[in-house]
């Protein structure tokens, strides 16, 4: 495996320039490109043709094969056979390439790190997880999240990732990257490390929410409507997707779900606040009452479908992915008690998909999006 070496300079001696098919993907697409390159992704392994391309982007044949033979150029795109057509000859079928680029997602949390490398289609190909603290100052912890990164890469990687998209908890200034006060860690508030990373790994870095990560990868695999993915590890937090899109706000601080003070003069947070939902819902874990700790949960949940609207709750995070069907059935039932006293249907819960990867997996998704004319980083 590639190993990184101490400093600055990028992973494996790469930098983010470098050559290859795709190495340069995050410069050179235009709206229109990403356009035709999200078509190639969804069209899959059976691909799709010139003229559908035109019909769906509302671009000229012209221009649409002026942009194909770029990607194909790029090593981007490739034929993948022929199509019998009405009236005339066979149209030539385009794929996307999976294997051209490939971005990584780092999960850091309060305890560990958990790093993916994604192709394309962000299809995992490779994936690291080690321990670390968080509390265990700046250095040490860059200097792990820069090790698994390398660790991720197979061996013979001869092109750098199109970019990393770091994931972690809030909160922090997503639009600068630069982190706030991390609940419990406020030695973290105002550090750089968008630049920071950038700097260690030698790629693009993006820098987000667990929360907003782990939703905006759910969005992009399919996951429709408004919903709010609710992440309860470590801490607890939301991801908030409204009308399709990632919900951060004007000061990208939305979803610090946790910390709504839902009882008075309740046990002290972290945060400084007290009565919180996470104080609650963690010290419910703490002494294994599961019961409490999903009807806590509930509570919360019952507060987001009031506020937003929403249509669906998403469940995750390992304290959840331990018992799945506990947090799921405590929490329907709160949604469900306030559905009978609103005369309105009750909202659905569910498990996110992914498991213990949803969030970095969402997090490599700040990286492609953009890529594919999707929201991102």
């Amino acid at each position: 495996m590639n190993r990184a070496d101490d400093g600055t300079g990028g992973v494996g001696g790469m930098r983010g320039g470098g050559g290859g098919g795709g190495a340069n993907l995050l410069a050179l697409r235009s709206h229109n490109t990403a356009l035709v390159l999200d078509l190639l992704r969804t069209a899959g392994a059976d691909g799709i043709s010139r003229l559908e391309l035109a019909e769906r982007t509302g671009l000229t044949p012209q221009a649409v094969s002026k942009i194909t033979a770029r990607l194909r150029e790029d090593g981007l795109a490739a034929e993948a056979g022929r199509r019998a057509s009405t009236g005339g000859k066979p149209r030539t079928v385009l794929r996307l390439v999976p294997e051209a680029g490939h971005a990584v997602g780092v999960h850091l949390d309060r305890d560990e790190v958990r790093v993916v490398l994604v192709d394309l289609r962000g299809t995992v190909v490779g994936e690291r997880r080690t321990a670390l603290d968080l509390g265990g100052g700046a250095g040490a912890v860059l200097g792990a999240v820069r090790d698994a990164v390398a660790e991720v890469l197979p061996d013979g990687f001869d092109r750098a990732p199109l970019g990393a998209g770091v994931a972690l908890p809030g909160p922090l200034d997503h639009a600068r990257g630069v982190l706030h006060r991390v609940t419990g860690f406020p030695e973290w508030d105002g550090f750089p490390l968008r630049e920071a990373l950038t700097d260690r790994l030698g790629v693009p870095v993006v820098v987000d929410k667990d929360t907003n990560a782990a939703a905006l990868g759910l969005a992009a695999g399919g996951e429709g409507g408004s919903f709010a993915y609710l992440h309860l590890g470590t801490g607890l937090g939301a991801g908030l997707v409204i009308g399709g899109g990632v919900h951060r706000g004007a000061r990208t601080g939305a979803g610090e779900f946790g910390h709504q003070v839902i009882q008075l003069d309740g046990p002290p947070c972290t945060c400084g606040d007290r009565g919180c939902v996470e104080a609650l819902c963690l010290g419910a874990v703490a002494r294994g009452d599961l019961e409490e700790a999903a009807r806590v949960l509930g509570a919360g949940a019952a507060n987001l479908v009031g506020l937003l609207d929403i249509d669906v709750v998403l469940l995750g995070g390992r304290t959840v992915t331990a018992a799945p069907e506990a947090f799921v059935r405590g929490v329907a039932a709160v949604l469900a008690e306030r559905a009978r006293r609103t005369g309105q249907d009750a909202v659905p819960v569910r498990v996110a998909p992914g498991g213990g990867r949803t969030v970095a997996v969402g997090a490599a998704q700040l990286v492609l999006g953009p890529v594919f004319g999707r929201g991102g980083g």
